[in-house]
């Protein structure tokens, strides 16, 4: 198949370009950089079956010849960057979106949106399922995140309706892994770096606010499947076991032999008290259930965080 895959160059785009190609697949990376990173493909740029074409998706891409998959992925995706690029986070979710879309109409392809477990907000309903409205706060500083992923699955489901286009939503949770940047704000690469440089590990409020964590194998195996399947109601994938910042912190310290101690910060506005994915529909629809414990997740990213410079995170 000819792929393409907007945001690319990003963690899970990256990540995403290396299966398709692995599984013989041509695929096109459509990435503008604005927080994906040239160091994540260059793996991959003398391979014949890979081209980035840098640019961004806000504005209009003519394709030439056949596309078969496009996988919407484009998208600043971390508080640090969501809040330091408010409109390019609006636009790429609207705009961005619409133009992905349209290539998918234009070309007949088949199209995946990644949309987020932050359309829920700080979610009254645990753990979230898909059918779940979502607890969001338009107007406050997240709000240029969760509403742009909103408004961008309910773009998929009208061209969906109105169009005929075949379309998959995949909400993601937490997802960790190699090629997370140190400092992209989350707390997995921010605790890593953390406790390799030997500095506190900065949590938020009192530490008991809850998350899952899947790692990024677990979470592309669930992504194939889905756009491969037949459903076009948004899925949720993640990781259901449930962990405390707290007890992720302290976990991250054991493994990397860190003499670091934990250091609380206040906590965000609209920061989630928990976040939790229902995958009942991912289970019962394609059979997809993680398979990587977090011990082991944790311990494949501290060897990849070891292999690069040590980035003080200090702020």
């Amino acid at each position: 198949m000819n792929v393409v895959v907007t945001g690319g160059a990003g963690f899970i785009g990256s990540h995403l370009c290396d299966r398709f190609l692995a599984e013989g697949h041509a695929v096109v990376c459509v990435d503008n950089l604005i927080t994906g990173s040239e160091a994540n493909i260059a793996h991959l740029r003398s391979h014949p079956q890979f081209r980035l074409i840098s640019h961004d998706i806000t504005k209009p891409l003519e394709l030439e010849g056949t596309v078969h998959r496009i996988l919407h992925f484009a998208s600043p995706a971390s508080p640090i960057d969501y809040l330091k690029l408010p409109i390019q986070t609006l636009k790429v979710g609207s705009l961005g979106t619409l133009n992905a879309l349209g290539i998918a109409k234009a070309k007949n392809a088949r199209f995946l949106l990644a949309s987020t477990s932050e359309v829920y907000g700080d979610p009254q309903v645990h753990p979230q399922v898909e059918s779940y409205w979502g607890h969001v706060n338009p107007i406050g500083p997240r709000g240029v995140y969760d509403e742009a992923k909103r408004f961008a699955e309910a773009m998929t489901m009208a061209y969906y309706r109105a169009h005929g286009v075949q379309t998959r939503i995949v909400r993601i949770f937490n997802t960790y892994g190699p090629r997370m940047r140190a400092q992209d704000g989350r707390a997995i690469p921010a605790f890593l770096t953390q406790a390799l440089a030997g500095e506190p590990l900065t949590a938020f409020g009192s530490g008991n606010q809850t998350r899952s964590f899947c790692y990024i194998d677990d979470l592309i195996e669930g992504i194939m499947r889905l756009i491969e399947s037949d459903y076009h109601d948004p899925v949720n994938l993640g990781n259901p076991g449930e962990y405390t910042i707290l007890q992720l912190a302290k976990r991250i310290i054991d493994l990397t032999r860190s003499t670091s101690q934990v250091e609380f910060r206040p906590l965000p506005q609209d920061d989630p008290k928990q976040r939790c994915p229902d995958i009942t529909v991912a289970r019962q629809t394609f059979g997809w259930q993680p398979q990587v414990d977090l011990d082991t997740g944790l311990q494949r990213t501290i060897d990849w965080f070891r292999q690069q410079r040590p980035v003080s995170t200090r702020r």
